[in-house]
């Protein structure tokens, strides 16, 4: 990741005289506190709250609670309908697993079947209550079909009518942003669709499977699949020509692959070194998978300030975090509620109390702001794609999206990771907040994980709006705290567990600095005389650039 090399004394004067931070945004920053941040997290972590799951209950009574926070801050309602509710349309599925089965055929025409949760996962299907597909299988490498980078798994290789065992991620070689898109789940499935595939199979990379093993997906597997839906009522990111999708254990991948020509040790090597391959396999695979459907809505919650200047108010800043999490399941023991304080209890603090630094200014600031608190982010980015996709004001007035999510305040923080300011002009006032308040910032410490498409910024990116995400860097201001050593504990231990609860340490100091580090750039942002804009020749501005017009 690049910064801008240039000082933030030299970014001060640059900047017009209205954006520059003034002693009226440094006395509403003041009044963020960390008992005001501690007391949010407490609540919507609470297990009376059951772990926010998109679409229920306990979800809707912390939307419930952003909203008079709202209210009460003198925010206006900002959904389209004068509420303060965007009520995200979903289609649920919930796999039937007794009538729900995947099995393997070998050269012989022996069959073995497998077992669910060891050796694969398997979701409810979206579009076929009863859905039943046998074919051969293709391994096709990542699955990545780019041409362009001098990379692809399928070229020379045959799908029609197979199923293709994909690896996770992609090339190591690519640049950190190609690597991120051409990663993405539903890219994968777009070319094995332009392909003729008719099914997908996916198999973690070694490093994937340590940052997010199997057995912890498996445990998290008894949740419906959800996708919203259209206004013409189809669920969004499907692809009808895929009759199978699953998801395999290194276990169920070895019978997959038994009599190939590599062995899984060989092919995870040769994509270490970043090599095209496909290769037919000797098996064929066959899914019986029964489904039971359901209609569901879970809300976005959504607050407007108005801007103080009368032209630049008609264009708009976001600030997101999800207000999700995953409810009840996958614990051990008799604690099995996801409370979800850090994930992602923490983005909503800092998002309602940025909100209370806004509306504590003197002035307004010159250009409007949204505060959104999207649902459904731990089903696939559901809630900020359907704002993104039907937003309550014109999509050509979202200026930029400063999205927040899981601050990791478990120690002294020193430094950020700014995700997303090397791609737009968003650099600029993130270089001039940290100096202001004294963080530094750190390149990521973890390409390969393609953290910048996992969150809901990408929602706004996939829109062609520059967008950004401030997380924790592993720097402790106390030297007697290995920061890189707690934060990898943590994830490894507590991420998305039962355990990510009040009882784990909170540096709520830390998180009142990061609340201010954010609102001190949207400050920059809304105040700037000109809005922000794609860097010349970026990935992302350039592959976005002139999409779909928004629905009305």
């Amino acid at each position: 990741m690049r910064f801008p090399v240039i000082s933030a004394a030299a970014l001060l004067v640059a900047l017009p005289m209205a954006a520059q931070p003034l002693p009226d945004s440094d006395a509403a920053m003041a009044l963020i506190h960390p008992e005001a941040i501690a007391s949010h997290i407490r609540f919507l972590s609470d297990d009376l709250l059951e772990g926010r799951g998109t679409g229920t209950r306990g979800h809707r009574i912390a939307a419930a609670y952003v909203a008079g926070q709202f209210e009460a801050l003198g925010l206006e309602p900002g959904s389209s309908n004068g509420s303060w509710l965007q009520e995200v349309p979903f289609r649920t599925s919930e796999l039937i697993r007794d009538s729900s089965s995947l099995s393997v055929r070998d050269a012989d025409g022996k069959e073995l079947r497998l077992v669910f949760g060891s050796d694969y996962l398997m979701t409810g299907n979206l579009q076929l209550p009863a859905n039943d597909v046998t074919a051969g299988v293709v391994f096709a490498g990542f699955g990545v079909s780019a041409p362009q980078l001098g990379y692809d798994d399928y070229a020379g290789a045959d799908v029609r009518g197979k199923i293709v065992l994909l690896l996770s991620g992609a090339p190591t070689r690519f640049a950190t942003n190609e690597r991120a898109y051409f990663s993405s789940g539903e890219v994968k499935q777009a070319e094995a669709v332009r392909h003729g595939a008719i099914g997908v199979l996916t198999l973690s990379t070694p490093t994937d499977e340590e940052r997010f093993p199997f057995a912890r997906r498996a445990r998290q597997s008894g949740t419906p699949t959800m996708r919203w839906v259209d206004r013409a009522g189809n669920p969004s990111g499907l692809f009808p020509e895929l009759k199978a999708l699953a998801t395999l254990s290194r276990r169920g991948a070895e019978v997959v692959f038994a009599g190939a020509a590599h062995s899984i040790d060989a092919v995870f090597a040769a994509a270490k070194a970043g090599t095209p391959q496909w290769e037919p396999l000797l098996t064929s695979v066959t899914i019986h998978q029964t489904s039971r459907y359901a209609s569901a809505t879970s809300p976005n919650v959504i607050g407007l300030l108005r801007g103080s200047d009368a032209r630049l108010r008609n264009e708009y800043l976001v600030y997101s975090a999800h207000l999700d999490h995953l409810g009840i399941g996958g614990g051990s023991g008799a604690d099995n509620i996801n409370n979800g304080a850090y994930d992602n209890a923490s983005g909503i603090a800092t998002l309602i109390e940025v909100a209370r630094a806004f509306t504590d200014l003197r002035q307004r600031p010159r250009r409007s702001i949204l505060f959104l608190a999207d649902t459904g982010e731990e089903k696939g980015e559901e809630g900020s794609q359907y704002f993104a996709e039907y937003p309550p004001v014109p999509r050509q007035a979202l200026v930029a999206d400063i999205n927040m999510d899981m601050f990791l305040m478990l120690f002294p923080v020193r430094d950020l990771v700014p995700f997303g300011i090397e791609h737009s002009s968003l650099a600029g006032p993130t270089a001039v907040a940290a100096r202001r308040l004294g963080f530094e910032l750190s390149p990521d410490p973890t390409p390969e994980e393609v953290r910048f498409i996992r969150s809901d910024q990408y929602a706004f990116v996939r829109k062609g709006i520059p967008a950004m995400i401030l997380k924790a860097g592993s720097k402790s201001s106390d030297p007697s705290l290995d920061g890189a050593a707690i934060s990898k504990l943590w994830l490894r231990e507590i991420y998305h567990s039962p355990k990510d609860d009040m009882k784990q340490p909170f540096d709520f100091a830390s998180g009142v600095r990061y609340a201010q580090m954010n609102f001190l750039v949207g400050y920059l942002v809304a105040n700037g005389t000109s809005r922000p804009t794609w860097n010349r020749g970026d990935f992302f501005g350039d592959l976005f650039a002139g999409t779909a017009p928004e629905h009305h």
